[in-house]
């Protein structure tokens, strides 16, 4: 498959989500989110279109999904959407860009799946629960999530990282646990150093997740708190 047709494919997963998540939307505004032509926009609605999705278009007004047509099958209650959407705007205030964005893609596939009455009620909370400061903070760090899946597949990470007195070592790393304070922190095993470390992510200057796996170690985080804190 083509890079352009792989760019095509999501894009048009991604519309067809932005279509569930909100009530009506504009191809002015699908395409400024895409960065695309409006003209291309037109062209991936009547590909979805002939691909059965039931999408309404409402003169001067945009487009919308029918009512009932769904991405089954999860069902959320009201109030534990709203818990979602307190919690989205609680990792907002994350200094890692790429935690914010991956919790808010999640959120708008959770959207997309939703009634449109509690959709209605979600996007209107989305709108009035938000922390000014959070939004508008420079992002420090783009590692958590790409360290997250490492962590979770247990795969080595080659890392180039600078410390508090501003030396920089390459490091192999096997991630252990994420905390959050007034930072986030990985505890990993070093490889060269022999031990735990506790690594900030924001002073990772460049990171490799290697193909290579190591083996789970045997103890639980409050194993590690009891053992080594």
């Amino acid at each position: 498959m083509e890079g352009d047709d792989v760019k095509r494919i999501s894009r048009l997963t991604a519309i067809l989500t932005q279509l569930q998540s909100k009530r009506r939307l504009t191809a002015a505004s699908l395409a400024d989110k895409f960065g695309v032509s409006t003209r291309t926009i037109y062209r991936d609605i009547k590909a979805l279109e002939k691909a059965g999705v039931p999408i309404l278009t409402e003169e001067g007004k945009g487009y919308t999904l029918m009512e009932g047509y769904r991405i089954p099958p999860i069902m959320f209650t009201e109030k534990q959407v709203n818990a979602l959407i307190l919690a989205e705007q609680l990792v907002l205030r994350s200094k890692d860009a790429s935690f914010v964005q991956d919790y808010s893609e999640a959120i708008d596939k959770i959207k997309s799946i939703l009634r449109y009455t509690i959709q209605d009620k979600a996007n209107l909370l989305t709108d009035r629960t938000q922390y000014k400061e959070a939004l508008n903070q420079e992002r420090s760090s783009s590692n958590l999530s790409e360290l997250q899946n490492a962590l979770t597949n247990y795969k080595l990470v080659k890392i180039k990282y600078i410390n508090k007195e501003g030396s920089t070592t390459d490091r192999i790393i096997e991630p252990f646990a994420i905390l959050s304070a007034e930072n986030w922190y990985l505890i990993a095993w070093c490889r060269l150093r022999k031990e735990f470390r506790f690594f900030r992510p924001d002073r990772i200057q460049s990171m490799e997740i290697l193909s290579e796996n190591f083996e789970p170690h045997k103890l639980t985080l409050q194993d590690y708190f009891d053992k080594y804190q």
